[in-house]
């Protein structure tokens, strides 16, 4: 088995050029507003599309995540599959992670603890060819560089089920959690922003009932399970950002949402 997580979707979803990449954070951190916050992260819900549509809205978290903690030794990222079917979720068991900007290393022993201590964690190397969690590593190195990363791509799983996974993740103060997810898909720019409201509400006020009730997300098992998690540790959402592939394309006919918030 190759000993390292290859990246997949390099200079589709993102650029293939660590120099490019930097310019793009760059770009988006000097486009930054002044965050009214002061709440230590414990964890992440961004997007995942590509850079040029979504990337401002996931810097947001990440910027304003690593300003308040230095801290961070172990990122997880958990993102829906959309490849192809998974029971269950699986777990990337490489030793390594690769991005332009270098590689990132996979805490492999907490993998296998994880794995060993839920049923429905297992390996599908085929998984790993994913753009969920993918696009989340870039900005993990370029933020975090010395902490090491965990990815899980779930399938068909309950956010019940993967609330559990979520409160082991939350014991470890010096872990990261970040859930990827995009909003609705192509409806018209005003439909979008009716049913994104009622996901962005839901989140921000951690009701469980709203978002399955009219939100739409690609993500949506990952979110509410992070949501059920939040609850039962005491932490609170905290809304950054919001937009739609329009303001990139200027086509309101069919859009994507985008959103990200922080939560601790």
């Amino acid at each position: 088995m190759n000993k390292y997580r290859k990246s997949a979707v390099a200079g589709m979803f993102y650029p293939d050029s660590c120099n490019d990449i930097k310019h793009y954070i760059a770009h988006f951190d000097k486009e930054m507003p002044a965050l009214k916050l002061d709440v230590r992260p414990r964890a992440l819900i961004v997007p995942h599309a590509g850079y040029i549509y979504s990337g401002y809205t996931a810097n947001l978290a990440y910027h304003y995540t690593a300003s308040k903690r230095p801290d961070i030794e172990r990122v997880v990222v958990l993102g829906p599959s959309h490849r192809i079917y998974i029971a269950g979720a699986s777990i990337a068991l490489f030793e390594a992670y690769h991005t332009p900007c270098g590689e990132i290393k996979i805490d492999l022993e907490y993998s296998h603890a994880l794995q060993k201590k839920f049923a429905f964690l297992d390996f599908h190397p085929m998984a790993h060819e994913e753009h969920s969690t993918e696009v989340q590593m870039p900005f993990i190195r370029h933020y975090f560089k010395h902490a090491s990363v965990v990815e899980i791509v779930y399938g068909d799983i309950t956010h019940g089920e993967l609330s559990t996974l979520v409160d082991t993740l939350l014991l470890d103060e010096k872990t990261l959690v970040v859930i990827s997810t995009d909003l609705s898909h192509f409806y018209t720019e005003e439909e979008a922003n009716k049913l994104d409201t009622l996901c962005i509400n839901a989140i921000s006020h951690l009701d469980l009932h709203a978002l399955s009730h009219g939100c739409e997300a690609c993500g949506l098992t990952g979110v509410k399970a992070m949501v059920q998690s939040a609850l039962s540790h005491h932490l609170k959402a905290h809304f950054l950002d919001y937009r739609t592939s329009f303001a990139r394309t200027g086509d309101d006919s069919r859009v994507v949402g985008y959103t990200s918030f922080v939560l601790g």
